[in-house]
């Protein structure tokens, strides 16, 4: 999974390319041709799935391979709990309306986002009532498994969600890694946040870096904004 993130990662996000392209190298290292060979076709695989039917589909083989850590109480939402939730928060999309209208997009923080199913269930719910989530919401997805949190980055980035995909502790506010979807980085996202921010300072959004090669910069840890919508 961190191969896979990593793959998508380095073909927009320039200002960490270097280094997750040594991390890359490092991890196949340790495994033979055949296996490696098998990575682009569960890749394949994954975005045929998506493509068919937008779920959680890397959380619910997760939990299936029993790859979870039940001692640390991680245990994935169903996707169907999700979509229920997600129902309830947007309804008929009105109150969302009135956040595109105002600011001319949401955005939704996920303090514990597994592997993102709730954020998928989300966007769902937005496309189903007519609002366009790829250009119409930012998500900040923040877990304190990378594992997780590679898998949220893979699933978000081949639905095209904008998003940053934090590496963290919601709690205790520590931060280690940061993943820019290719949505985000694409859309221009940094300038729509940092936009946002500055035309409602009182209202703090996470900007991530403009990607430009050469200059090193460090993201701003993202704080909850006032107009978003959130899960919890």
């Amino acid at each position: 999974m961190e191969a896979m993130a990593i793959s998508m990662a380095n073909a927009v996000d320039l200002t960490q390319r270097e280094e997750r392209e040594a991390r890359y190298l490092k991890i196949v290292g340790r495994y033979d041709r055949q296996t490696i060979d098998t990575w682009p076709q569960i890749l394949a695989e994954v975005a045929l799935a998506l493509e068919e039917s937008p779920t959680d589909i890397l959380g619910a083989v997760f939990g299936m391979l029993e790859l979870h850590n039940a001692d640390r109480g991680q245990f994935f939402t169903p996707f169907e709990v999700c979509r229920l939730m997600a129902g309830v928060l947007i309804g008929n999309g009105g109150d969302a309306r009135g956040i595109i209208e105002q600011s001319g997009f949401v955005t939704v923080q996920e303090p514990a986002c597994g592997a993102g199913a709730m954020v998928i269930a989300l966007a769902e719910a937005l496309r189903d009532t007519g609002i366009n989530y790829q250009q119409h919401m930012h998500v900040t997805a923040i877990d304190v498994d990378p594992r997780a949190a590679h898998m949220a980055f893979v699933q978000f980035s081949l639905l095209h969600i904008p998003a940053t995909v934090i590496v963290g502790n919601s709690l205790t506010l520590e931060t280690r890694e940061y993943w820019f979807t290719p949505a985000h980085i694409l859309g221009g996202w940094s300038r729509k946040l940092a936009a946002s921010a500055a035309a409602a300072p009182e209202a703090s959004v996470p900007v991530a870096p403009v990607a430009t090669p050469g200059v090193p910069t460090q993201p701003v840890p993202a704080e909850r904004p006032l107009l978003q919508l959130s899960l919890f």
